[in-house]
């Protein structure tokens, strides 16, 4: 009987290129190769790319199905970015292990900061994110369906509500 059950490492043939400061904390076969998740963000089998935990939206765990919801940049604005949800990218994972516990884990652990806020035209979420390697919070907005996003006061609120959230976790001068 073992004591430790340990996963076998990630094959070699299925590691990503790893940055010099990125570990590995998890894996997992899925339909489409591998998923794995790193201390910097989770490594896609399609693109070979890496989403930045500060990049995921929304995660969805079905038991058998991860659902992995992106954020996509609509527009740059003066201290902020506006986002949107990109395509929803689904993997059926063959053998979960921790993979799922440390996607939902590590997103979470992303925001430093949030809230939701109802506006004449519409209404807001205001998000501080903690980004991987980089010192300080990255911020962004992501309208609710139907909002006005480019009325004039609309933006004016929105840079208001960003501002005071950014006062409100700077360091003390």
């Amino acid at each position: 009987m073992k004591l430790f059950r340990r996963k076998p490492p990630l094959p070699a043939g299925s590691r990503p290129p790893l940055d010099a400061e990125e570990r590995v904390l998890a894996w997992c076969p899925c339909e489409q190769g591998v998923l794995v998740a790193t201390n910097r963000g989770l490594w896609l089998p399609s693109a070979g790319d890496r989403l930045g935990w500060h990049e995921i939206h929304k995660v969805a765990w079905s038991g058998r199905e991860l659902r992995i919801t992106p954020a996509e940049v609509a527009e740059e604005r003066d201290g902020y970015t506006v986002l949107v949800d990109g395509p929803v990218a689904t993997f059926l994972l063959l053998a979960p292990g921790e993979l799922p516990d440390q996607v939902r884990t590590r997103v979470t652990r992303s925001v430093a900061y949030t809230t939701h806020h109802e506006l004449d035209r519409g209404s807001v979420r205001v998000v501080g994110r903690r980004v991987s390697g980089q010192d300080g919070l990255s911020w962004a907005v992501r309208y609710d369906s139907g909002a006005w996003t480019d009325w004039p006061a609309m933006v004016e609120a929105t840079d208001d509500l960003v501002s005071e959230a950014q006062k409100t976790v700077a360091p003390p001068p």
